[in-house]
């Protein structure tokens, strides 16, 4: 048998050993929280950390939440386990009808379907919809689930420039012989925290008869007055068609995704969604708890935790900024420190990690080549006395490393 592929993997590792871009995976000990305890080492030189987490998803603070657990522990009396198949053969339980109805109530749209996950939803939406007759015009920074799920599909296919109108409405017009437009954006650019344009963007899709999909995976349940996303904080609410989303990050941050939008749509998706027709149905457990988290982000609970969020984020962003690192300017709870230099960034994290507070590094091709950073996110778990403390070492690390002076 032959071992090239083998070699070729070894070889592939030790190049990027060698950038100082290697991934690894660090152990956590316990349940996601706003600090977590983490083993280093290996044999005798192991050692657990406990560290303040500022690199998760967990923006309402609900991935420990009691609230949800028990909401899980009832579904598993209830409803068991697992479904052990897929949705349209015996795998559809009431809690997934409850779930995709209050889901579609909570953003205002007609109907919403439930998927593994987000990047099975974007995975498994375009292909349904659009054909070789059709177009897609998605920005440049899109997820890359987006990226894949265009792939799938064989609509022609337009790429404008991040969040710039101008080369949307090029893209748009050089679109218009295509029977269907579709334009599609992330509501949030996760390595960026910077937030589409909306009413631009749906202003130009109007006027050029285009559908706007809005992939809200870093804004549902907590941007807007209700927390229902971006379209709701840029006050477009009904002209956004589509939106993805995921229960995997502020509600509960477990797993499961979703597209919600015209009733027709969805029932089109639960029809020829290759991602939902094959897949197993999501967990009756977190089914259960994702129900309990979109009532809290619904609630005065999560009127409450959006403002500690926005608190945070507003006290870390300035502080960072006065002593002198680069942040990419912006509102959201995402706050990238930018490094430029791969293996410096990730040298940075583990220095940071030894002053107790946990980061990651992110490098090529997760980021651009020379934008390596360190991206960190707020929560409403987070104390003021937690953020002091991780500002306190990203300063003292900071100088350390020469980032700051």
């Amino acid at each position: 048998m032959s071992n090239r592929l083998i070699d070729f993997a070894n070889s592939e590792l030790a190049s990027i050993q060698g950038a100082g871009t290697y991934k690894r995976e660090r152990l956590i000990l316990g349940s996601q929280s706003a600090t977590i305890q983490t083993q280093e080492g290996a044999g005798n030189a192991t050692k657990k950390i406990t560290a303040i987490n500022l690199c998760a998803n967990n923006y309402l603070g609900l991935a420990n939440d009691q609230r949800l657990i028990d909401a899980a522990k009832r579904a598993l009396d209830s409803h068991g386990f697992g479904m052990a198949s897929v949705r349209f053969i015996c795998g559809t339980q009431d809690l997934h009808k409850t779930l995709e109805q209050e889901l579609a109530s909570y953003l205002k749209t007609d109907d919403a379907i439930v998927f593994p996950s987000c990047f099975d939803a974007n995975g498994g939406i375009f292909e349904v919809l659009l054909g070789p007759e059709d177009a897609v015009i998605s920005d440049e920074l899109n997820h890359a689930s987006i990226i894949d799920g265009i792939r799938l599909c064989k609509a022609k296919r337009f790429r404008y420039r991040n969040n710039d109108m101008a080369s949307l409405e090029e893209n748009l017009k050089n679109a218009q012989s295509a029977r269907h437009r579709l334009v599609v954006t992330d509501g949030v650019f996760s390595m960026d925290g910077i937030v589409a344009d909306l009413p631009a963007i749906v202003a130009l899709a109007e006027r050029y008869d285009a559908m706007v999909m809005v992939d809200d995976c870093h804004a549902t349940g907590f941007m807007g007055g209700r927390g229902s996303g971006t379209a709701e904080h840029h006050n477009v609410e009904g002209r956004v068609q589509l939106i993805s989303g995921t229960f995997g990050k502020a509600l509960g941050g477990a797993s499961g995704g979703f597209i919600a939008g015209p009733a027709p749509i969805v029932d089109l998706l639960k029809q020829r969604a290759r991602s939902y027709l094959f897949s197993n149905a999501v967990a009756p457990a977190i089914c259960s708890a994702s129900l309990q988290a979109l009532q809290i982000a619904a609630s005065q609970s999560g009127v409450l935790a959006r403002e500690r969020i926005n608190t945070n984020a507003e006290r870390f962003r300035s502080a960072l900024t006065e002593a002198g690192f680069q942040l990419v300017p912006g509102e959201h709870a995402i706050i990238p420190v930018m490094i430029g230099d791969a293996a410096l960034a990730a040298r940075l994290a583990d220095e940071l990690l030894c002053m107790g507070v946990y980061v990651i590094a992110f490098s090529y091709p997760v980021v651009p080549d020379g934008k390596a950073r360190i991206r960190t996110q707020m929560s409403a778990a987070h104390t003021a006395d937690q953020l002091d403390t991780a500002i306190e070492a990203f300063i003292k690390a900071g100088k350390k490393f020469g980032i700051i002076s």
